[in-house]
């Protein structure tokens, strides 16, 4: 899949080029506050603000509790809820439906709102589910599919968040690549979910203590949010 993704790619890269510094569609003018203007961060630039490690590990809570939502999604069912491997796995399904959902649908909480709320909205619905998972227990289906809808809810919304906070903050014109270094985040986050549902279910014999840490962290998020996620202040 990797090398057939390769060739797709390139092939399709092939019509592809930069436009010169101060292009525009004919006959578009900017919103008079994409006009205004903010300062354009280089990566190295990006990288020494405050602003950028808010992000950095706001992104990197989000995608934790998201991929190691995904997964422990069906052990969790059968664990815990006591639902049937098949059922379990017919649910994973439908969760993945709410992944896709969760981009647009904080895209456009991001858009409307601002990359800070809407990552102070999506660590209260981490919040809420973590609390809704340590209180599950055998039967509790319509709690474990709200809150692992919930969780990957989340991660796809961060898939949105975390590109538009990037292009808000550090500007367009160095965005591919102050994007690679901010996306370092969710690998982050791959590791760390992975190593707390782990170590949880190899120290406690139950993936349910995995949601305390998601629910402190959750905590933890909001409060990164409100202090850090703000645009810099380029440096002349």
């Amino acid at each position: 899949m990797g090398v057939a993704f390769l060739i797709v790619m390139l092939i399709c890269f092939i019509p592809f080029h930069y436009p010169e510094d101060g292009w525009k569609p004919a006959g578009w003018t900017p919103p008079a506050a994409a006009a205004a203007g903010k300062a354009d961060f280089n990566m190295g630039e990006m990288a020494k603000t405050t602003s950028f490690l808010g992000l950095f590990l706001c992104y990197t809570i989000g995608c934790l509790a998201g991929l190691m939502a995904i997964g422990i999604s069906a052990p969790v069912a059968q664990e815990i809820i006591k639902i049937p491997a098949a059922t379990a796995a017919t649910l994973v399904g439908v969760f993945a439906i709410f992944n896709g959902v969760g981009r647009p649908l904080f895209g456009v909480l991001t858009d409307k709102l601002s990359p800070k709320m809407a990552a102070v909205i999506s660590f209260v619905l981490v919040l809420v589910c973590s609390l809704g998972m340590l209180t599950a227990g055998e039967g509790s289906v319509m709690m474990y599919v709200l809150c692992f809808i919930g969780f990957w809810l989340v991660l796809g919304g961060w898939l949105a968040i975390a590109p538009t906070a990037t292009t808000t903050y550090f500007g367009v014109k160095n965005y591919a690549r102050n994007y690679g270094l901010v996306f370092f985040a969710y690998g982050v986050g791959a590791i760390l979910g992975g190593i707390i549902s782990g170590a949880a279910k190899d120290t406690f014999g139950s993936y349910a203590i995995a949601f305390y840490p998601t629910a402190g962290l959750a905590v933890l998020g909001m409060l990164i949010a409100f202090t850090m996620l703000k645009s810099p202040v380029k440096k002349a």
